[in-house]
């Protein structure tokens, strides 16, 4: 026993020792020296600063034990061991929170998932959008509608989307506001995740009623069938829910985009067990393509938390930059802490993803890679709405997967914008959406999402690449 009390502690000192090194020279407030971009312009200091004093006393939102747990699964996906399924809502929205849509975007997530084990018998990391993605990055500081120019709309915890001065006008109260959605969606999700929802003997009915005339929906009913099967027999044998608690909860992680950063300061706390500092904010975050520039203010707050953390990757990012970007926010090169979620449109990825992929191994950087289809597929209908073809997202994922078996590394997981709603936003799948069709149901507040029939569409396609990928692995290890 003092043996194993004697090695617990040696791992607890080089684990202390590598976040020590990782987080040199940095606290909470250092990326306040830092260049900022994509920050709101507050009217008022000391509103600000009583916002974030009030946020700085209330509970974390997560805890860093589930951010460890979270990291400790990401690195069995970057060993080819898993995949990481990570998706919900482009922005989050006050207007549309309510219990139905947070449940169905997670039954949504629970049919991905369960297809993507069932397929590919890897476990699936599953990471919501959710309870967190309020703030949006924009391509310009302003927007002019009907000759008048505002600010523009950057989220619901900066500014409201009505086209007003008095609404683009940036509020720090909402970032108050922002967090109380957010406690209240993630009780809903651990309810929905440990309390019976996730059930696997409930897996007939995670699927929504709109989605019956897919046929997709038919293959879903068809495999949901066998597992029942399957579970059946297993009961048989003694293993039920009773006796294995996996088979009746599952683990769901939060995530969103780090770009607010008053609002993250002020929920980054000291772990007490460790001394690290986490961002409780959520499980995860990640940087965006438009902020991960050296010397960016938002690389040098992610390099110091211990949560684990992604990156966007677009056409722009260079290998050296890349590597220098994975030196600076994982110098101690723990498995599992670095994502690289790469969004390049459909029609660049072959010719751009190789050059990283390779350089990121030739270092032996420990990395997830994941694919998001989502934002280099964005175009504009002839009806005027901004919509993804369905066809182009799908065709981003062949090529992430083409490009990972010619390298040889492991095509990680799928970043992808998505709700449980019955929307009309992107355009094809087996239920055809169509470009006249898209003002049927469009109620995004900021980017095109995949409805729930087109999820689990992809889902299924996604099943059939990882069931290649581990059949060719099958092939070299014989």
């Amino acid at each position: 026993m003092g043996s194993n009390r004697r090695m617990g502690d040696g791992r607890n000192q080089r684990r202390r020792k590598s976040r020590t090194i990782m987080a040199a020279n940095w606290a909470p407030d250092s990326w306040t020296n830092a260049e900022a971009r994509q920050l709101p312009r507050y009217p008022d200091q000391n509103a600000l600063d009583a916002a974030t004093k009030t946020l700085a006393a209330y509970p974390p939102l997560v805890f860093a034990g589930e951010a460890r747990s979270l990291t400790a699964e990401l690195a069995e996906v970057a060993a080819g061991r898993g995949f990481l399924l990570q998706g919900g809502d482009c922005a989050e929205s006050f207007a549309e929170h309510s219990a139905n849509n947070i449940r169905d975007t997670f039954r949504v997530i629970l049919q991905m998932a369960v297809v993507l084990t069932w397929a590919s018998k890897l476990p699936v990391v599953k990471l919501g959008r959710m309870a967190g993605q309020f703030a949006k990055p924009r391509s310009a500081d302003t927007e002019v509608v009907g000759g008048v120019e505002l600010p523009s709309y950057r989220g619901d915890n900066v500014n409201d989307i009505a086209f007003t001065p008095e609404a683009r006008i940036p509020d720090p109260q909402r970032m108050l506001r922002s967090y109380a959605q957010s406690a209240a969606t993630l009780n809903l999700l651990r309810a929905f995740a440990q309390g019976g929802y996730a059930n696997l003997h409930q897996v007939h009915r995670w699927t929504h009623d709109f989605m019956g005339r897919s046929p997709w929906a038919q293959k879903y009913s068809e495999m949901a069938d066998r597992i029942g099967e399957a579970l059946d027999f297993m009961a048989a044998c003694g293993i039920d829910p009773a006796s294995v608690p996996q088979l009746a909860q599952t683990s769901f992680y939060t995530s969103h985009e780090a770009l607010l950063l008053p609002y993250e300061q002020a929920l980054t706390r000291q772990d007490s067990l460790t001394g690290d500092w986490y961002d409780t904010s959520a499980h995860f975050l990640w940087i965006g393509d438009r902020t991960r520039f050296e010397g960016s203010s938002h690389v040098e707050f992610l390099r110091g938390i211990g949560n684990p953390i992604g990156v966007k990757c677009g056409p722009s990012l260079e290998p050296e930059a890349l590597l220098r970007m994975l030196d600076t926010l994982n110098p101690g090169r723990v498995p599992g802490r670095m994502t690289l979620i790469t969004r390049y449109g459909h029609d660049k990825i072959e010719a751009h993803l190789p050059k990283l992929v390779r350089a990121v191994t030739r270092e032996g950087h420990p990395v997830v890679w994941s694919c998001d289809p989502m934002h280099g597929n964005t175009i504009k209908a002839a009806t005027g709405y901004k919509t993804r073809p369905f066809e182009r997202i799908l065709a981003e994922v062949r090529g992430f997967f083409a490009v990972h078996r010619a390298e040889g590394t492991h095509a990680g997981g799928i970043h992808a914008e998505m709700t449980g709603q019955n929307v009309t936003e992107c355009t094809g799948g087996a239920i055809d959406v169509t470009e006249q069709s898209l003002a049927d149901r469009y109620h995004t507040h900021c980017d095109p999402r995949l409805n729930a029939g087109q999820s689990l569409e992809l889902a299924f396609l996604l099943a059939e690449m990882l069931n290649e990928e581990m059949a060719e692995r099958r092939k070299d290890a014989a």
